[in-house]
């Protein structure tokens, strides 16, 4: 799916559970309402030299869905490439996020003892491998030390080749994958984007809950937060979920994680669904990211940070969630770009926020 084309990308990330193995994310309960304000977003953005209206956004950056919420309510809600607000779009990366915070959903609920436990003690295939040593932080924060290569555009590469491990007598495959990894730095000393510790994250979750991550997303997310469709969530060889990817859900079900989130990951009574502190901890870089990005942005527990208090969950070929709590801001979009990470369409995407959070910090 790396590689497809403009033509496969529309007709299959809506229907991602025909194309690959998914479980599914069961909604249930009252849908959680989503106001809209009484006056809707309209600006327009230079970029390129160009001033650029939305639907030239929405044309020209390939855009299947964008959806603006400022202070819970949705300002702007736009569709493109056939989608519709009751269809669902992939999420590729995007998933992380949501991974990272099961993962305070499992420390809360006391199955997952501590971040610095070590993470053998959760998957013990590992012990012997470069993970030895290596703390549950540490993998969610990416700083294990061991060797991946995430390009996109190489077939041979490890993002590219773990999915497919065959599971062999119902073993894990990402475990099995992961386990024969080199070690290239000390744990904790360098910070290295790899989507496969994302899949592990998602190992270490099954095996601590004892539970399917779609049914642990669909006990502390997706029921209580009201969400209006179900969800589906691809799944490897083994049938385990693919923590690191590929989550398909509706436009607005990702911008209630986006309201649950940012206000705290409390549901609407109030009840925690983390730790006290977490989102905070979640969204703050860690000196090896900052230290390997140079500045240019940050990363947390499977979330981007910013120099400023916004932050994203980011996932490839344009699907992201940008949150600006001081606004309370959320901006959701689904896309199909034309390369995995291609520059000029990020550089689009971040012209048309700018230019959403200028509009609203001048009034």
């Amino acid at each position: 799916m790396l590689f497809w084309s403009f033509e496969k990308q529309k007709a299959a990330y809506p229907h991602m559970e025909d194309e690959f193995p998914a479980r599914l994310v069961r909604r249930g309960g009252p849908v959680a309402p989503l106001p809209v304000a009484d006056k809707p977003l309209d600006l327009s953005f230079s970029f390129g030299g160009q001033t650029w209206t939305i639907a030239d956004y929405m044309l020209r950056n390939r855009a299947a869905g964008l959806l603006v919420l400022k202070d819970g309510q949705v300002v702007l809600e736009r569709y493109g490439l056939g989608q519709t607000a009751q269809k669902r779009w992939t999420s590729f990366s995007v998933a992380k996020s949501f991974s990272s915070t099961l993962v305070g959903a499992a420390i809360l609920d006391g199955r997952i003892k501590h971040l610095d436990d070590p993470v053998t003690a959760y998957l013990p295939a590992l012990e012997g491998s470069g993970y030895e040593g290596v703390s549950v932080r540490q993998l969610l924060n990416m700083t294990s030390g061991v060797r991946w290569n995430e390009d996109y555009s190489d077939p041979e590469s490890d993002v590219a080749r773990f999915a497919s491990e065959p599971s062999v007598d119902g073993s894990d495959p990402v475990v099995s994958y992961m386990a024969r990894l080199p070690r290239e730095a000390a744990p904790g000393t360098r910070w290295v984007y790899k989507t496969g510790e994302t899949s592990l994250v998602g190992s270490l979750l099954r095996a601590a809950t004892g539970k399917p991550l779609s049914d642990y997303l669909s006990e502390k997310l997706w029921q209580p937060l009201g969400m209006e469709g179900d969800a589906y969530w691809m799944v490897d060889a083994s049938g385990g979920e693919m923590a690191g990817c590929c989550l398909s859900a509706t436009l607005r079900d990702y911008g209630r994680f986006a309201l649950f989130f940012m206000r705290g990951a409390r549901l609407a009574n109030g009840q925690a669904v983390v730790p006290d502190g977490w989102v905070q901890q979640a969204t703050t870089t860690t000196h090896e990211a900052a230290e390997a990005l140079q500045g240019r942005a940050g990363y947390g527990y499977q979330w981007w940070t910013t120099r400023g208090k916004a932050y994203r969950a980011a996932g490839i070929f344009g699907q992201g969630i940008w949150m600006d709590p001081e606004l309370d801001l959320v901006v959701v979009t689904q896309s199909a770009w034309p390369g995995a990470t291609d520059a000029p369409s990020a550089q689009a995407r971040q012209a048309l926020i700018d230019a959403i959070t200028a509009h609203y910090r001048r009034r």
